[in-house]
């Protein structure tokens, strides 16, 4: 509601209104209780003071907002930076890092099964070992819990129970749960016995033909559910209290991670045709984002698919997720959660543009550059080679979103990447924010 002529004053006559009625309660407190202590005076004074000054700060519309978590995600600006140095942040993870003392262990004691990777808990007193056992799908593997010094506690998986994605496997941040994604084991159909084959002689002992029952040191496991697709699964520190987070049949999960609070996860998924179509064509799997709360509950960020890993905003208030030459942010943690998308095609082909004249130096093109340029359409040919969707995320700081763009193509067994570039998002509250 906007004010009329009539009624709008001056702030500095409201101001100075407010002060006169001020200075004339102290004067009316002072000629009513002339015995009064000054002390007391001074002190109501002072507290009138305050609350006028309270209310003049919080009548003000120009606060700037102390931290970026405070800004929904569709009242964000940002500042596209092209070509910046890989940030310092990133870590190439290897999946196949282990710790020694496990792998000594399985060396000695379970030479029949192969270690995949182990994974330290945040306090490092911990790790679970994921490892593979014979006559099972090379994808699958088992965990088991371990302290860090090699010493097993227990089996963490039932035998019924196969885990994919190991690069997924993790703990929360605090150390209290560990996640990972999996689904019902396949067992194995047995061999059939070749043509000619001599039957069993019952009459013999031991030649019964059946199962010859052996002592097992298996732990009994309570019922867990299971899926035929991949699914999350969640148990605590010590390797109790599994069960399903995600519990959509049909649907594969195969990408989760922690936010840095551990309020929730954010996740990848698609339907099984999805995920069928794109392994026939040797490319990397797409899904759909998603947030996922330790009940349980699950809330889709977007229809859209792709191939970009979701990252979460250093403070555990955002999602942030790349579609092609896009960048969508998503408020993770708010009770009416916005979104906005940051459209970087045009920037990007003018940095691809000048990524290329720099790297060229006029040095004259090869055969086979020249010869698709030919073939290409004027449209075509005035996009640069260097023009490739964005395939990574790196949120380092709550200001600071890193992004990688490159061509990827998948081979069987093998990922190619070409014109791997970085590029930086600085982040800030839009100006209507500080008005």
């Amino acid at each position: 509601m906007t004010e009329s002529p009539a009624t709008k004053q001056p702030a500095a006559s409201i101001r100075r209104h407010k002060h006169k009625k001020v200075f004339a309660a102290i004067s009316f407190l002072g000629s009513k209780y002339k015995k009064t202590s000054p002390l007391i005076i001074t002190i109501l004074a002072t507290l009138i003071s305050l609350a006028v000054s309270c209310t003049s700060i919080t009548q003000r519309q120009d606060v700037r907002p102390l931290v970026l978590r405070d800004v929904p995600a569709q009242r964000l600006a940002y500042r596209f930076e092209p070509d910046v140095a890989v940030p310092a942040e990133v870590i190439n993870e290897n999946a196949d890092d282990k710790i020694e003392a496990i792998q000594s262990d399985f060396n000695t004691r379970r030479q029949n099964d192969a270690l995949v990777r182990t994974v330290r808990s945040p306090d490092g007193q911990r790790a679970l070992a994921l490892y593979g056992i014979a006559d099972e799908p090379s994808q699958e593997f088992h965990i088991d819990l371990y302290s860090a010094d090699g010493r097993f506690l227990r089996n963490l998986t039932p035998p019924d129970l196969a885990c994919v994605f190991p690069e997924t496997v993790a703990w929360s941040p605090d150390g209290n749960f560990m996640t990972f994604i999996g689904h019902k084991a396949v067992k194995p159909t047995p061999t059939p016995a070749p043509p000619g084959a001599i039957p069993p002689d019952t009459s013999i002992p031991g030649e019964t033909g059946e199962a010859t029952p052996l002592p097992s040191v298996a732990p009994a496991f309570p019922a867990v559910p299971l899926f035929s697709t991949e699914q999350i699964y969640i148990c605590n520190r010590d390797g109790y209290d599994l069960k399903p987070l995600t519990s959509r049949e049909g649907l594969i999960y195969f990408y989760a991670s922690w936010a840095p609070d551990n309020h929730a996860l954010v996740a990848l998924a698609c339907k099984e045709s999805e995920w069928d179509v794109r392994e026939k064509q040797f490319k990397l799997p797409t899904g759909r984002p998603r947030l996922i709360t330790l009940d349980g509950k699950e809330r889709l960020l977007d229809d859209e698919l792709t191939e970009a890993l979701p990252v979460w905003c250093p403070d555990s208030s955002k999602v942030a997720d790349a579609f092609d030459n896009d960048v969508m942010i998503y408020d993770a943690v708010s009770t009416k959660p916005t979104q906005a998308r940051i459209g970087l095609r045009d920037p990007l082909i003018a940095a691809s543009r000048f990524y290329e004249e720099r790297s060229a130096g006029g040095k004259k093109k090869n055969d086979n550059t020249e010869s698709k340029a030919v073939e290409s359409s004027p449209a075509e040919s005035a996009i640069p080679a260097s023009f490739n969707p964005i395939i990574r995320l790196q949120w380092t700081n709550s200001d600071k979103l890193f992004l990688e763009t490159a061509y990827v193509r998948l081979m069987p067994n093998e990922t190619i990447s070409t014109f791997q570039r970085w590029h930086l998002l600085i982040l800030s509250p839009q100006a209507a924010m500080l008005k």
